[in-house]
Parts: C-alpha cells; structure tokens; sequence
C-alpha cells in the first residue's frame, strides 16, 4: 500500500479538505448523500482521495470490462436516485460496438448496457474493506460499479487492477449539471399518425426511435397514445406487480437505468420486504431497493411486435425519468407468458395484496 500511496495528484484536490472535515464530524453517509452535503459530485469526492483509498483507472474502460471475467464472480450496481439494482454473478459475454461506443453484457446472471462513450473516469476504491471499480460520466455522476464479492478471485483481481491502474493522473474535471428544461408537446405533433405507428410496430427496441421522431418524451407519448396502449397506474404499482409475481412464481425482467447504464435482472423474485420509504428485493443473486415516495407516475404499456403483445410496467419522477420498468421473462422470438399478462391484469384490478412493512436487517448494501 505504500507504492500506492505515492500515486497522487502533483497537488492536493480541492474537495479533500471537505472530505476531511466531514470525516472528523463523525458518522459519514453513503457516498451519495455524502457528495451531496458537502454540494460536489460522487466523482469528486471518490477522485479527491487518490493515493488514499482510491486509484485512476486508465481509459479505454470497454478494454479492462472485456477482461473482468477473469476475476470470476462479482456484484454489479447500478442505479438512480430512486432505485438500486444489485446482481451477483461473472461479468462474461461482454462485446463492444466501436461505432455507438456501446458495451452490452449478455449473460444469464449480469445482463447490461452500457453507454461507455459517456462515461469520463474511472476508479479503483477500497472503501470499509471492501474493493470496487467505480464509472463516472462527464457531470461526475456514478453509472456503474463492480465490486469484489467472497467468491471473486482475489489475484486475478489484483493483477487486473495493475495493468490498469493509472499512474500519472490528473485531477478531473467534472462538468455541472444543467437543469432540463420542459419539453413541451410539438406544434406539429399528429396525434393519430402517432397512434397509427404505434400500432405497426414490430420490435419493441424501434419505440424509442418513434418517440424522437414524434419530438415526444416517455410520459408525454404515453399520455398521447391513449388507454387502449397505455393505461395510467397507482405509484404503488411495481410493489403490487413485484408481490403478485412472487405469489404467482413468475419469472420477470426488471431493468433500472440512468441513462449511461442499464442494469437488467431475469427471474423469479422470492424474498421481498417494505422498509421504511422503501421496497426491497432481497435475494442472493438479485437485490433491489426501490424509493417508493420518489415515483409520481406509473404506466401499464403495451407494445405491438412480431412476437405478439409486449406489455410492462414503468414508473417514473416528477421529472418524467424511468425509475423502473418491469417485464414478463422471454427471449426474442417467443411470445409474452400469459401469467405476466394476468398479473399486470391484476395490478390494474382491486382488491390489492397487502404488503406489511418490516425492518430490514440489510435493506441496502453498504457504498450503493
């Protein structure tokens, strides 16, 4: 630790000082409230103590991701404001397209996609004993992070940090984030050309495509579309889908983004549990940690496509961000289960089960 102690700044960053005294004031938050008290970013403050607990990772980073399935199993992160999205499995199958800059992890136990073109710096953290890489985007927001677990092999690990371990860095610049500006419906929106390429859509991933096209966000494009697509849902609704599809054994897809990551988990949920202000799935390959009160709309969707009728469930912020977004488990090619089909019924149905909250012993991880 010595050798790395020397791999600093030529001069001192200026949020350590910050850090510093928030450390000596007693108990520290998670890095994310931490940052946000202390008015930085996540990026800062992980940057601000490099040499100390933290190391620059060389780009390009698709080069280090396309090697971590040597170190065997990890624990991927990604998350939002609202929702923490946490998978245990090996980092393989990664391919990377250089013309989008996008990286995409296809296996049965760490599904992403990751906009690698958008990300700025990366690090290697030891923070509480525990050892992470940790992506930051140009505004010093963390979009990803992959962390050692007890069954992650240890050298590899090690020497895979060395190979990439930057050893000359330079204090980064992160850029401020602007607010955004509402985006209002275009003058020349056409309501029923809309609906009508709605209804002709054969892939769901063309969606997002008809949206820019139309000049439409999510939300405003679901409240255009009309209840025959988009019927609106209770915020409670992801508890009650989540619930009813471990009542039912239904294996779902629940992605959680940010718009530089996409995290994705496929299965059957078991373990559920209301905290306070929280939703949590608490499995040993999947956990996930919903902000409840930070979901102001929510959606039931369907979508045409070649397989059939593609239906799921999206909540969002007061922003109009995805928090969430729940599907029924299929691959290309096969049609929707009918069971996911059913429990979406039920969540637009009443009654609703109850879901009686609990204290968790272990809610969130510890450095989400």
């Amino acid at each position: 630790m010595t050798e790395l102690n020397k791999i600093t700044y030529t001069k001192e960053h200026p949020a350590y000082g910050l850090y510093q005294t928030a450390l000596q004031s007693g108990e520290v938050p998670r890095a994310r409230e931490l940052a946000k008290t202390l008015k930085i970013t996540e990026g800062d403050l992980v940057a601000c103590r490099q040499g100390v607990d933290s190391w620059a990772i060389l780009p390009p980073f698709q080069t280090l991701l396309a090697e971590l399935h040597s170190v065997g199993e990890v624990m991927t992160i990604t998350r939002n404001d609202a929702a923490v999205h946490e998978t245990t499995g090996t980092y393989h199958k990664f391919s990377f397209m250089e013309r989008s800059g996008m990286g995409l992890v296809l296996s049965d136990d760490i599904d992403l996609r990751l906009f690698i073109h958008q990300w700025q710096n990366a690090f290697h953290v030891i923070e509480n004993g525990r050892q992470s890489i940790q992506f930051f985007n140009t505004y010093g927001v963390a979009v990803h992070k992959v962390y050692q677990t007890n069954h992650t092999d240890t050298q590899n690990w090690d020497d895979l940090i060395a190979r990439f371990r930057d050893p000359t860095p330079t204090i980064p610049h992160f850029l401020k984030e602007q607010e955004k500006e509402p985006v209002q419906i275009p003058e020349s929106f056409d309501q029923a050309q809309f609906a009508q390429e709605w209804s002709n859509l054969k892939d769901v991933h063309a969606y997002h495509g008809m949206l820019k096209k139309h000049g439409l966000s999510r939300t405003q494009a679901l409240s255009q579309i009309g209840e025959q697509w988009a019927l609106p849902l209770d915020t409670d609704c992801v508890m009650q889908a989540l619930t009813f599809a471990q009542q039912e054994n239904c294996n779902i897809m629940v992605f959680v983004g940010n718009g530089d990551c996409i995290q994705i988990f496929s299965g059957a949920v078991k373990r559920l549990m209301a905290t306070e202000g929280w939703f949590n799935v608490l499995d040993p390959s999947f956990n996930l940690h919903l902000r409840v009160d930070s979901i102001t709309q929510a959606w039931a969707i369907k979508r045409p496509s070649s397989d059939g009728i593609i239906t799921s469930i999206e909540a969002f912020n007061e922003a109009g961000e995805s928090i969430i977004t729940l599907f029924g488990k299929r691959k290309p090619g096969n049609p929707e289960l009918s069971l996911w089909q059913e429990i979406v019924q039920k969540v637009t149905d009443k009654p609703r089960p109850s879901i009686q909250p609990k204290h968790a012993e272990k809610a969130l991880e510890e450095g989400c």
